[in-house]
């Protein structure tokens, strides 16, 4: 009976656990959505200066965690996150130079980040599973909007620049890749982010 019991809570937890991690996705699509619609570029901005918190926050908890408990066997996650959270930055600075983010959104961009900051570590602390299946949600949608972005792009609704030097260096793409590269590499790194963090909420 006990048993019965147990996997009943351990089925109900996982499903409020994964109803919670795609509300929240939601939520954060709908601010996206209403502040940028199509503005794929801008929304990249402040997007990917939010991404860019799991990765360290997640990588600095399980660093301590390892430090705390005297356990080796962690280095493989830790260097996974932060090398996450790493990439995600990069994302920035490659569409900080395509777009030119005004005042605005530089503002909205330390408010996003300082409020993501203390949500996440509070939710990773106790849910760190739910934390991870949220981001699996989070880099989902990613794909999706840089699908959009690069439809726009090949279409013509947008001009396909040419890439930063930054990304070109970054990528080791051709010297004239364009906007359409970028966003290609980009998405592939979102992809993987998303196969990361359903692995370790699964764990």
């Amino acid at each position: 009976m006990l048993s019965h019991n147990s996997q009943f809570e351990k089925r109900f937890f996982k499903k409020m656990s994964n109803f919670f991690a795609l509300s929240m996705t939601k939520f954060f699509r709908l601010i996206a959505d209403t502040f940028f619609a199509k503005r794929y570029g801008h929304r990249a901005i402040v997007l990917e200066t939010i991404a860019g918190v799991p990765g360290m926050v997640a990588g600095t908890w399980i660093h301590f965690k390892s430090l705390r408990k005297m356990e080796t066997g962690y280095g493989p996650m830790i260097r996974e996150l932060l090398n996450e959270a790493e990439n995600e930055r990069m994302h920035l600075m490659f569409f900080i130079e395509i777009t030119k983010p005004n005042v605005f959104e530089r503002w909205l961009v330390l408010f996003s980040q300082g409020i993501f900051w203390v949500f996440y570590f509070i939710l990773y602390v106790f849910f760190p599973k739910t934390a991870h299946k949220m981001i699996h949600y989070f880099e989902e949608e990613a794909v999706k909007s840089y699908t959009e972005y690069l439809h726009m792009v090949e279409t013509g609704e947008v001009e396909n620049v040419s890439a930063p030097q930054l990304a070109i260096d970054y990528y080791k793409m051709k010297k004239n890749a364009k906007l359409s590269d970028l966003i290609k590499k980009v998405r592939e790194d979102e992809q993987h982010h998303s196969e990361i963090n359903l692995k370790y909420s699964e764990k």
